[in-house]
């Protein structure tokens, strides 16, 4: 390809490149069209590099036929895409072109000395909209560490793609950076400060943390009620902060709802930016299914994924779950998996992502809803309505009182709602109960009961 043609497919990019930003969300168009590459074009097709498989598969489904049209919109000619896995021959093969994107820094040895899993990259991460904030704030993180949200609090149910994101973090910034990573859980940082207690090493402990330039504390709800860890946290948190050194912490629930966890702490926790992941839509389930079964090479018809990601809405975890145990049934026992095979084979699993209570949600405001003579639609959606408020809120209070589920889990069930709504609705039932209102606590107790009895049948 000519250089000439080389610098009017890139010019025709960049100008397709303008259509399609307007057309996205930023966050979106930051997660997809800043890590593809412009490769030759030839005879009308114009080839795209993507760094992975996944990645690949992703955007040619969902953005192909848009930057098509974005490209045919200029009236410069009629062009297709074609989305290639960017390999180091065709590095070698191909004339280079500019890419519509930041140069990624060149990859250095991975060191030995960090606990993370490899497989925890952000090339492995499927994002949707109920993760794009999240993945694009943490792919800005690992690229320009302590400079941009920082601390950072990424929170939301379990499974939900947190530590991979966290992770992924420290990833990046270890293959590409001699920055020191260190990544624990908070129960492990739990252990190892008692265990520093009681050897007499409480020095060696904090120069362990205190040394870093990007720490990273998954699962931060263990600190509850340890008043000791809590206070050494706190003053690790200060040291690196202060020195503009990385913090990123994950937690299962908002920072609102941690309990036993002093002010000065829970002020750090929602210093900077807080994000929060909420469960995947049905859309997005599907990619992930799609995408572990492109991932372990084992093909799937997509009525056993349909029945998958409807049986399983909060737990992307368990997603992969289902397909791990389906792989083996079939391998070990050289069966096809049918729609029949597949509730025969995934039914503990399914059962055990259902809330232990053995209430669900929907079971809730169905009951809500007939009690007040609503539609349980009105209660999901966004009616202001003091017929609708009420009932709303006394669902939301009981979903978070008779359930296991968060805050984060219970809005995005009413209609994806913020979790703060949620919040300030079970605070306004609550006062109502703590008044000399007695009418809401029967109501109350009434309620309960019925769904209770729901339950057992």
């Amino acid at each position: 390809m000519s250089s000439d043609n080389n610098e009017r497919i890139e010019e025709l990019w960049n100008r397709a490149n303008e259509i399609i930003r307007k057309s996205l969300s930023d966050s979106e168009y930051k997660t997809w069209f800043t890590r593809i590459t412009l490769g030759p074009e030839e005879n009308g097709k114009i080839t795209l590099y993507a760094n992975s498989a996944f990645f690949r598969d992703n955007f040619t489904k969902v953005y192909k036929k848009l930057v098509e049209d974005a490209l045919n919109s200029l009236g410069e000619g009629n062009f297709t895409i074609d989305v290639q896995i960017k390999s180091q021959k065709a590095e070698k093969e191909v004339p280079e072109v500019k890419a519509h994107k930041e140069k990624a820094p060149e990859k250095k040895p991975v060191k030995k000395d960090v606990v993370l899993n490899s497989a925890y990259t952000f090339d492995s991460f499927i994002p949707g909209e109920n993760s794009n904030f999240a993945y694009s704030a943490c792919l800005a993180i690992a690229k320009d560490p302590g400079s941009v949200y920082n601390p950072c609090l990424i929170y939301g149910g379990v499974g939900l793609g947190k530590t991979h994101l966290l992770q992924s973090i420290g990833n990046y910034i270890h293959q590409t950076t001699n920055l020191k990573v260190m990544y624990v859980t908070a129960e492990n940082f739990t252990n190892e400060f008692i265990q520093a207690i009681n050897d007499r090493t409480t020095r060696q402990f904090q120069n362990k943390y205190r040394k870093v330039s990007v720490l990273l504390i998954d699962d931060i709800q263990f600190l509850q009620k340890k008043a000791e860890t809590q206070n050494e946290l706190f003053n690790t948190f200060n040291d690196l902060y202060d020195t503009g050194r990385q913090i990123v912490f994950t937690c299962d629930r908002p920072v609102e709802e941690l309990r036993d966890v002093t002010d000065r702490l829970r002020s750090r926790f929602s210093r900077g930016l807080n994000i929060d992941i909420q469960p995947p839509s049905f859309e997005t389930r599907m990619a992930i299914l799609r995408a572990k079964c492109r991932e372990k090479k084992f093909p799937i018809n997509d009525d056993v994924l349909e029945y998958i990601a409807n049986n399983i809405s909060s737990n992307v975890r368990a997603l992969e779950s289902c397909i791990t145990k389906l792989m083996a049934y079939s391998t070990l026992l050289k069966k096809d998996i049918s729609l029949e095979t597949a509730k025969e084979q995934l039914g503990q699993i399914i059962n055990s992502n259902k809330d232990n209570s053995g209430i669900s949600i929907d079971q809730i405001i169905k009951t809500v809803a007939s009690y007040y003579n609503v539609s349980p639609f009105d209660i999901k959606g966004k009616s202001k309505s003091q017929s609708i408020v009420l009932p709303r809120k006394i669902a939301m209070y009981l979903c978070r009182t008779m359930t296991d589920f968060s805050t984060t889990e219970i809005a995005a069930e009413f209609g994806g709602k913020n979790h703060t709504t949620v919040i300030y609705s079970i605070e306004k039932v609550e006062a109502l109960l703590h008044s000399s209102d007695t009418d809401t606590a029967v109501l109350i107790e009434k309620l309960k009961n019925q769904i209770k009895a729901e339950s057992k049948k």
